[in-house]
């Protein structure tokens, strides 16, 4: 936390004075003597003079001051907000090893529940953009903040064979705003134009690459496009056995790729087992990506907790004098 009126906090130092100045005033001795004739009214305004209930209002009093006082410092302090300047691609494997079906009623599905329920978490404003996979990648979205195509283009996904992890990655940095493809086959892809509009990538695959770029390649481009990459796994990296046609097909999760994509690209892997764990994925992705730490002023807090200690106050005093009464 840092002040934008740093000196503002030397009234702080009042407080112990005024803490000093109470506790002399409680010891002071009267200056005369008062006769009183009700002398069990009298015991009981004694034993209350001993509780802890009697000082309540002045310390209460006292956290006021101190709110005050860092208001008046003008406080400011990281807080969490609504990151509506990134773009978000899902970048989705539709290789016929999702339909396997240890994720009921099967790996697409889940995946689809789980990336909608992604993008109804995003905060609104934040634009949001669909990339599939399989023997080749497409653009099925791009970066949009209509929200309802973009769930309805995730509705319709279907599955098609073979698994190009890397394209699905390099097709959904192009998608991103300011992002160029190389003029040439073989050039390497100009840098993002500037001002960089942040961008980040989330990928989900349950297989292995084994079509188009190196999944690596891609992850370097993508750092060097300044796109950030968070790759999620499903499934089991032991493999399972896939029915398909009448063949059984077996099909592993390559985590080792996912996650040395994710590391080249500055984002970090998951790994879902369940479609429980894949929404869990998912909601915390939504958090990390949709939200960010922005510098705030904080000086309208430290006012309302200022305001609530003073009433606080207020009341505490009036209970006192209701209970000696």
């Amino acid at each position: 936390m840092s002040f934008q009126w740093p000196l503002m906090l030397l009234a702080l130092l009042l407080l112990p004075a005024l803490g000093a100045l109470y506790i002399r005033l409680l010891r002071r001795p009267p200056r005369r003597t008062v006769r009183y004739t009700q002398v069990a009214l009298l015991a009981r305004a004694a034993r209350q003079a001993r509780s802890w209930r009697r000082h309540l209002p002045a310390a209460l009093v006292g956290a006021a001051l101190a709110f005050a006082f860092l208001a008046l410092a003008r406080p400011i302090a990281p807080m969490p907000v609504p990151s509506s300047q990134n773009t978000v691609i899902l970048s989705i494997d539709v290789s016929r090893s999702m339909l396997a079906d240890d994720m009921p009623p099967n790996r697409m599905e889940a995946a689809k529940s789980a990336a909608r329920e992604f993008v109804h978490s995003l905060p609104r404003g934040l634009k949001v953009g669909l990339v599939t996979f399989s023997s080749y990648a497409q653009v099925i979205v791009p970066p949009t903040a209509d929200r309802a195509r973009v769930l309805e283009a995730i509705g319709l996904l279907n599955t098609e064979y073979a698994t190009a992890i890397g394209d699905g990655l390099v097709e959904a940095v192009y998608a991103l705003p300011g992002r160029q493809r190389p003029t040439e086959l073989m050039a390497p892809p100009p840098p993002p134009k500037e001002p960089v509009v942040p961008g980040t990538v989330v990928l989900l695959s349950d297989g292995q690459s084994n079509r188009g770029i190196v999944p690596q390649d891609a992850a370097r481009i993508a750092r060097d496009q300044q796109v950030k990459v968070y790759t999620v796994g499903i499934g089991t990296p032991e493999g399972t056995f896939l029915n398909l046609g009448g063949r059984s097909i077996w099909v592993r999760l390559d985590e080792d790729t996912l996650r040395e994509m994710s590391e080249i690209a500055g984002g970090a892997y998951y790994h879902a087992r369940s479609a429980l764990e894949l929404r869990q994925v998912y909601r915390r992705l939504s958090r990390v990506i949709g939200w960010e730490s922005r510098p705030t002023e904080v000086s309208a807090l430290a006012s309302g907790l200022a305001a609530v200690f003073l009433i606080g106050a207020m009341t505490a005093s009036l209970l006192v004098v209701h209970r000696l009464t």
